[in-house]
């Protein structure tokens, strides 16, 4: 008896001392949040007083003991630093996890998953507009080229190392809604929401930018696809879905864009032409928003899904869109939000807002042949992996599972943890069957790839594929930032050597970069190029925050910025950086809350190398033009004097 009470004593005794353990540690944690906090609002923090991660570390060792895992804290610390004001399990911190997604992934091995989610690569489209996303991601397989779109009008096609061959800006009021490659005419087609866009993005020099406008339409198109039919030569079908819930057929002809673009090219940047001049059948096949379109070459048909409950997803020939007769319909509760087809395991996978993965047999459209349960949200994309017979879907959480279509298993959970639950959202999935990588978009391109890609290719890192012009490393992150020649801006994990985020032409096509500093609080960097172009980023995401544009009258590589240097802003959520140019004119920079433009405030025309050279001196005068906001040091101007016997020429 005295053992049992003795044992129970021990045990109340050492859950009190963990309370208190466990108090100490949110004291802890919440003493850093308020210092994040207060260096992203650009408030001073004394060093003696600052918790870097080395002090974090000893601290949780002191309050835990030396079983605590590195890796464990180091994650726990770089979500706080992104994060201030987001909540966070405690437990993390000994690398457990409260959602079934993360506990999941946490206790599989890494090199038996199907991707290997800690090698994500990210691709920050610059020159984007602000607060642009990428709606569309098409793979086109034959030329290994891969097509973007985003809301506000950036076309972009990238080559098979990911890298920008071209790219263009459609200045419709209207946003694009989506974009596929017409094989025939070898030119790209995007939808806005009212117009169908014909690009030739292999045209050179000023006609890179001229493409076809087709308009008006009947409704707002809300999606498109190409039917790439072989026999076809010199025309391309394109099908259309609009929130009438109508599926369209339209067919272009290289005539009417080839022969045109000669006659008109030099009168007129962009060509309208009538849609009333072009062949198209419709028909009304949903009564809700047409959500999704495909072309199946397989099956000789195609399919379109809608959030409509009894005619949510349509399967069937082409044929069917010129007469009224009886379509394949499939029903599901809630509608289907998007639909895939698997070849090898003949089966129709759709997914909408009742959260389940059905199966169909492509004739059986009474009943499901099976069910794929697990998401906890809205299903928003279906992709497929033919040759490992994998379905990866996405639910509007964030949340992949990849699932083995043979078996019905589910193979693999991760999540993307970056953003808040409405933030970055995921517009776009394809599946890079040449390379083995998922592809998303949304504010930012992310790739993952699979787990055997990598251990096929494990060789001797190589960093950039040029020199270097520029190594930052951030102590807050722990991360380095490298810049090269080429332009490409890579932000590297300094423990694991993973790269974590890649940005291309950050400051405009083949325009170099030639400096770079970040910040002391180590959540914004900025960076210079040749040209004299400033900008700065958000260090975390890789997005870009603040632009310094190109002067008017400027001479080529006159501006050329040589060195940045940050200074503390007086004022909360201000930046100030210090540039040095290459004709020697030191500027003071400065960068608002609410302005996406920085401006700049204070500038020193003539830099001499002393202030003192024999009997002439330099002396610092204040200059009456009036400053935006309080800086470090006054607006001076340099005045040169002479003493009275020195002698005049």
């Amino acid at each position: 008896m005295d053992i049992g009470e003795n044992r129970h004593s021990n045990t109340a005794h050492q859950m009190i001392n963990f309370k208190m353990t466990l108090k100490k540690f949110e004291e802890l944690v919440e003493q850093i949040a308020a210092q994040k906090r207060d260096e992203r609002a650009g408030l001073t923090i004394q060093k003696e007083d600052a918790i870097d991660y080395d002090k974090f570390y000893a601290s949780v060792q002191e309050l835990f003991g030396p079983e605590v895992k590195n890796q464990d804290v180091k994650c726990y610390y770089r979500k706080l630093c992104n994060s201030p004001e987001a909540s966070i399990d405690w437990c993390e911190i000994f690398g457990y996890f409260s959602s079934e997604e993360d506990s999941l992934a946490s206790q599989i091995d890494e090199e038996n998953l199907v991707f290997l989610v800690s090698r994500k690569e990210r691709i920050v489209i610059s020159g984007s507009r602000r607060r642009d996303v990428i709606k569309c991601i098409v793979k086109v397989p034959q030329l290994d080229l891969l097509i973007t779109a985003t809301q506000k009008g950036v076309i972009t096609v990238f080559n098979n190392r990911m890298r920008i061959q071209t790219s263009t800006n459609v200045t419709d009021t209207s946003w694009i809604t989506g974009c596929d490659y017409l094989p025939q005419l070898k030119r790209i087609v995007a939808t806005t929401e009212r117009t169908i866009i014909v690009w030739d993005y292999k045209a050179q020099g000023s006609s890179q930018e001229n493409y076809f406008v087709i308009k008006p339409m009947d409704h707002c198109l809300l999606c498109v696809c190409v039917v790439p039919l072989a026999e076809q030569l010199c025309r391309d079908d394109i099908l259309l879905g609009d929130d009438g819930g109508f599926v369209s057929r339209f067919t272009v002809n290289s005539d009417d864009f080839g022969l045109k673009q000669a006659k008109f090219q030099k009168k007129l940047q962009n060509q309208v032409l009538e849609s009333k001049n072009f062949k198209s059948v419709k028909r009304k096949l949903h009564n809700d928003w047409v959500m999704k379109i495909r072309y199946i070459p397989a099956l000789n048909c195609f399919g379109s899904c809608s959030l409509d409950s009894v005619h949510s997803l349509i399967l069937d020939s082409l044929k069917r869109l010129e007469d009224n007769l009886p379509v394949r319909e499939f029903s599901m509760p809630r509608g289907a939000n998007t639909f895939c087809y698997c070849i090898k395991a003949n089966v129709i996978v759709t997914g909408g807002d009742d959260k389940v993965l059905r199966l169909w047999h492509p004739n059986i459209s009474t009943k499901p042949v099976g069910k794929l349960v697990g998401h906890m949200f809205s299903i928003s994309e279906i992709v497929t992996n033919e040759k490992d017979q994998h379905v990866i879907s996405l639910s509007s959480a964030k949340v992949f599972r990849v699932w083995d279509i043979q078996t019905l298993s589910l193979l693999q959970v991760f999540h993307d943890s970056q953003g808040g639950p409405g933030d970055m959202q995921i517009y776009s999935m394809v599946y890079d069957a040449n390379h083995g990588m998922l592809i998303t978009g949304s504010s930012v391109m992310d790739m993952y790839p699979l787990t055997r890609m990598i251990q096929d290719t494990k060789q001797i890192p190589h960093t950039h594929e040029r020199e270097i012009n520029v190594m930052l490393y951030n102590k807050h992150f722990q991360q380095v930032l490298t810049i090269c020649s080429e332009s490409i801006i890579k932000v590297w994990e300094l423990e694991t050597g993973l790269q974590i985020y890649q940005i291309l032409d950050p400051h405009g096509f083949n325009i170099e970069l030639t400096s770079a500093a970040i910040d002391e609080s180590g959540f914004i960097f900025v960076t210079g190029a040749y040209n004299g172009t400033v900008k700065i980023w958000d260090f975390g995401s890789g997005q870009e925050m603040k632009v310094l544009p190109e002067g008017k009258d400027w001479k080529e590589e006159e501006h050329r910025l040589q060195r940045l240097i940050f200074l503390k802003a007086q004022e909360k959520h201000q930046y100030l950086v210090l540039a040095l140019e290459h004709n020697g004119t030191i500027k003071m920079i400065q960068g608002k809350e609410d302005d996406a433009y920085l401006t700049v405030t204070w500038e020193l025309p003539d830099v001499v190398p002393f202030l003192q050279s024999g009997n002439h001196v330099v002396h610092l005068r204040m200059s009456t033009r009036n400053r935006n906001m309080a800086i470090p040091f006054p607006d001076v101007e340099l005045i040169v004097e002479r003493s009275s016997s020195q002698p005049t020429h």
